[in-house]
């Protein structure tokens, strides 16, 4: 006896992005399966990078962008994360000025906004968020902001080093020597010992 078949809904739940990024050019609405799967997860990094207000919109616009753009995804990568995590880092390059002025705020009067508002979010891995929140969002506004975007693609965002290459379009070792370069200024500023993932 044949197995039913399956509805078009429920088959692209067990796609892989490339293949339901493909299928979405010409059926639209198979993309809402790439924000289904993903914005949940780029909500969060969002809202540790921009706070809580802003992350909807940066997350509506990152996958407005994606879908329009979904006619040039590179199909050899079957997981959309980097690439949406790209544009997301994009985005928020351009609310910079933001973003700066939220660490500094929450430097000097020591309450995260986004832990207050119940998110629990993995903190970059050199400090505890709860002993040193204010001084972590001092020395991170104090980072360049290609290094700052790399540290938080991977310890917040949860990307691996090859994603954040991908995220950012820079090779690995361009990676490599930002976390580098990002974890020994944030050790130097908040002078505590750490250790390396």
């Amino acid at each position: 006896m044949a197995a039913p078949p399956q509805s078009a809904a429920a088959s692209s739940t067990q796609d892989d992005d490339a293949s339901l990024i493909e299928r979405s050019r010409s059926d639209p609405e198979l993309f809402s399966t790439i924000f289904d799967r993903h914005a949940g997860r780029l909500r969060g990094y969002v809202a540790r990078r921009l706070g809580p207000d802003a992350a909807d919109d940066v997350v509506a616009d990152t996958f407005l962008i994606a879908f329009r753009r979904r006619s040039g995804y590179d199909l050899s990568r079957t997981d959309a994360a980097p690439w949406l995590y790209g544009i997301a880092t994009n985005l928020i390059g351009e609310r910079r000025r933001a973003e700066v002025r939220m660490y500094r705020a929450y430097a000097r009067s020591g309450t995260d906004p986004v832990a207050a508002e119940g998110h629990a979010q993995r903190v970059a891995e050199v400090v505890s968020a709860q002993a040193e929140g204010s001084r972590l969002a001092a020395a991170l506004a104090s980072l360049k902001k290609r290094d700052r975007d790399t540290l938080l693609l991977h310890t917040w965002g949860d990307l691996s080093y090859e994603e954040v290459a991908r995220a950012l379009d820079v090779p690995v070792g361009t990676v490599r020597s930002r976390l580098n370069r990002a974890r020994r200024k944030l050790r130097a500023s908040l002078g505590s010992p750490t250790s390396d993932r």
